[in-house]
């Protein structure tokens, strides 16, 4: 199994997985900064050129944050990282698209790559600060679902390791403080094993 994965991405929140699992996978680096994802090497391997992509071991391909997650907590053998309840499953999956599919991809995105959502210089402050609203009600919403309780639905879950990547953006590499029980979540995270091994493959 070989997970493509660029530093400093989402991919983190994989790996964190993948170890957690205990799962023996290859690390692919991919040179995000350089267009690697747009090569046709990559392409045709992922036609929508993004980052991440498990490369199973039958050779074909996975793409998609929480496709890959919720795929390696019910095939892989070791911890469950899913609920086996319905609602369990459903409130834990609700969780990991608001994160990725909103706070990342909404919210951090708009933050880090504005350009993106304006064409017009002029409004790059403006949709860094709305990216930056964005994030900011996405981890206050995380921060209200921690209350009392020392992962985002309860037991460990695929959902803390999308939540852990946003978290180590915000705090590590942009400096900023979380609320308070979202940095407990962030420093529980941290005291992990398999966090740590992540950190080491993927930093």
């Amino acid at each position: 199994m070989k997970i493509f994965h660029g530093k400093g991405t989402c991919s983190l929140g994989i790996l964190v997985i993948m170890e957690e699992l205990g799962l023996d996978y290859e690390v692919a680096t991919v040179d995000l900064a350089n267009r690697e994802q747009a090569s046709p090497e990559y392409l045709a391997r992922s036609p929508k050129g993004k980052v991440p992509l498990l490369e199973l071991d039958d050779g074909g391909f996975l793409s998609e944050w929480t496709a890959i997650g919720a795929y390696l907590a019910m095939a892989a053998p070791g911890p469950r990282l899913l609920p086996r309840d319905a609602l369990g499953l459903a409130r834990t999956l609700e969780a990991v698209e608001y994160l990725v599919a909103t706070t990342h991809m909404q919210g951090f995105t708009r933050m880090v790559r504005p350009a993106l959502f304006a064409p017009d210089e002029a409004d790059l402050d403006q949709v860094k600060a709305r990216g930056r609203e964005i994030v900011d009600q996405g981890l206050a919403l995380m921060g209200e679902r921690l209350a009392g309780r020392d992962y985002v639905t309860g037991d460990f879950s695929i959902a803390d390791a999308a939540l852990f990547y946003i978290e180590r953006w915000m705090a590590h590499s942009m400096g900023t403080t979380l609320p308070e029980a979202v940095n407990a979540h962030y420093e529980r995270m941290l005291g992990r094993e398999a966090v740590k091994r992540a950190l080491v493959r993927g930093e």
